[in-house]
């Protein structure tokens, strides 16, 4: 699913789902993410929060 995101318990990242599709969320260590792969959107995290509204997401 995903390695180790800085700043989020990986127990977190286990339960973590993406909002509209429930798919396991990947972290993008280059953009500093969590990527929904189904969904085709990515989740910024910002100081350490994901942030995971739609409206935040952004479209890969």
């Amino acid at each position: 699913m995903t390695d180790r995101v800085p700043g989020i318990d990986p127990k977190l990242m286990e339960i973590l789902r993406a909002p509209g599709t429930h798919a396991p969320l990947r972290y993008d260590a280059e953009h500093n993410e969590l990527v929904d792969d189904k969904a085709g959107l990515a989740y910024p995290i910002r100081d350490g929060i994901p942030i995971m509204l739609p409206d935040e997401a952004r479209t890969l």
